[in-house]
Formats: structure tokens, sequence, C-alpha cells
């Protein structure tokens, strides 16, 4: 067995989604998941199918996102993997419940516009995703001052009131 890091390619401002499932129906069922919990979501969506075929399916909204998800995907080939790119203005808080609630996806390994590294092992038979590296690690325990900050921008963006 190998241990690789696949770095997510993606701009800055781009929010994504890395998950597993189980089943080639994915690809529908989360596209619909997706336009049926924010209408008018602008997304792109690659599913790594672990037989049969072999190939990486996609589907979306934005023709540039779908290629964006299917070049991520294809350097992950990792069986029964997930990447959805979400539009910029879009964001995983809006739409992870959907997801979660379809049938065939068994995990989210995340959920973040940060840098994002993951953590692949490959053996003779194919790869498996064993984790992720999201972001940075922290420099320190946040402050009085970083407490208002955060209650801030929650309530800038409308997440608390």
């Amino acid at each position: 067995m190998e241990l690789k890091t696949v770095h997510i390619e993606k701009p800055d401002d781009l929010n994504f989604i890395l998950g597993q499932s189980h089943f080639i129906k994915t690809v529908e069922d989360v596209h619909e998941a997706l336009v049926t919990a924010v209408p008018g979501i602008q997304f792109g969506l690659a599913f790594c199918e672990a037989s049969g075929y072999t190939l990486v399916r996609a589907s979306g909204t934005d023709p540039a996102l779908v290629e964006l998800a299917k070049k991520n995907a294809l350097a992950l080939s990792a069986g029964h993997s997930f990447i959805i790119f979400l539009g910029v203005g879009f964001f995983p808080i809006n739409v992870l419940r959907a997801i979660k609630n379809v049938p065939e996806v068994v995990n989210i390994f995340c959920a973040t516009a940060n840098p994002t590294e993951v953590i692949v092992a490959e053996t003779e038979q194919g790869r498996g995703i064993l984790g992720v590296i999201d972001g940075f690690k922290p420099k320190g325990v946040e402050d009085d001052a970083g407490v208002a900050w955060r209650k801030e921008l929650l309530r800038k963006f409308g997440y608390k009131l």
C-alpha cells in the first residue's frame, strides 16, 4: 500500500464538498438534491465509478464547474468518491443536509473553501480516501476579540441573529 496526497485544485473563492457514496445513481440523485435545495444553484459534480466501466461520471449546471469537478475527481481516482464545486455565492451550509439525505451518500469528508489535501491510500486494487487536510493548523486559542470577530461575522452573513 502506498499513501499519497492529492491537492484539490480550485480558485480560492470556491467552496467544494468531498464525499463518498455507493451507487452509480449518485450523480443524478445529488444533482436533484442540489437544484431542489437551492433554486438557481451553480455547481459541478463528478463521481468516481468503482465498478463496471469505472469512469468519472459528471453533471451540473455550470460547464466550467463540471470540468473542474471532473479534473479533480480524476486526480483523486478513489472509488465511489464524489466532489461538488459550488459557484461563487453558494455555500455548503445551504446544501449539506440535502446531500446527506441522498440514500446512497455514506460519508462527507469535508465541505470548505480552504486549500485542501486529500490523503489517499493506493493498493493494487485501487484507491480510497483516508481523510483530508482542510486548511491550516491553529495558531492559538481565540481571545475576547476573536470571539467578538466570529460573532460579528456570523451576524453579518445572516447565520445568527
